[in-house]
Parts: C-alpha cells; sequence; structure tokens
C-alpha cells in the first residue's frame, strides 16, 4: 500500500473504528503506518462476529466506566455510529458503574457514576452533531510531561 497523508490516515482510521483515537491524531502527524495499522487491527477484532460490533463497543465503554478511563469511554462514539440508543448507552455505562464497585481494587460506584453521566453526554450530543470532549486538551509544559 503506497504512503498515506495525515488526512488519509485519519480519514481511513474514522472508517475503520468510527473515530481517530487522539494519540494517533498526534502519531498520524508523524508517520502514517502505525494508524493505518492500528485500523486494520481494531477493524478485525470490532467487526461483527458472535457478538455485534454495537455490543463489544458497549462492552468496551462499559469497562472504561469500571476503571473510569476517559481514553475508553470514547467508545461511546463507535457504539452510536452502530447503532446504540441512549438507553443502551445508559445501561451499559449503568454495568461499567456497578462493576467498579467489585473489581479488586476498583475506584468505587461514586467515582465511576460521574464516568456513566459522561458516556451519556458525550452520546447525546454527538447525536446532536454538537461539540463533546471526553478530555481536557492536552498541555505540554517546558520540561514536564
Amino acid at each position: 500500500m503506497s504512503k498515506m497523508t495525515t488526512e488519509e490516515v485519519n480519514a481511513y482510521m474514522k472508517e475503520k473504528c468510527g473515530f481517530v483515537p487522539r494519540m494517533f491524531q498526534i502519531i498520524n502527524t508523524v508517520t502514517t503506518e502505525p494508524g493505518r495499522t492500528f485500523a486494520d487491527f481494531y477493524a478485525s477484532i470490532f467487526a461483527d462476529g458472535a457478538l455485534s460490533k454495537k455490543v463489544k463497543e458497549l462492552m468496551f465503554m462499559s469497562g472504561g466506566v469500571a476503571y473510569c478511563s476517559p481514553r475508553c469511554i470514547i467508545h461511546a462514539i463507535p457504539a452510536v455510529v452502530a447503532g446504540a440508543t441512549q438507553d443502551e448507552v445508559f445501561e451499559a455505562a449503568a454495568v461499567g458503574m456497578i462493576l467498579a464497585g467489585f473489581v479488586p481494587g476498583g475506584p468505587g460506584i461514586p467515582y465511576a457514576f460521574e464516568y456513566a453521566l459522561k458516556c451519556i453526554d458525550i452520546a447525546d450530543k454527538f447525536r446532536k452533531g454538537e461539540k463533546w470532549e471526553y478530555l481536557p486538551p492536552p498541555r505540554f509544559d517546558h520540561g514536564v510531561f
């Protein structure tokens, strides 16, 4: 395959993944091969199989709620793209919230509750075509990462 431009690989990732992960928004400006390769891998794992893509995305999002991982709750977006309703996003987020109270060393239900609400907010704003965000923009201070 010929070398893709940043714009081409971002479009490819959006097609294959449903979104462009934040780290690839940066990596793709330096080199595009990892983004293309990751998109192919992602598409193979999340393809419809015994479980639908929608269910797999909701599972991933639910795990993000359980572990209070803002980078994982982004999976609300490809879940919606795959047909998840607001009720399905809510129920999957609620399962993740409960799971947070039972995983060893987990964050606990009260903390995961905020992530569950964020999933619902992201899905709602995405459906309406409004701007949404799951993390504050990265900040790079001189010499501090």
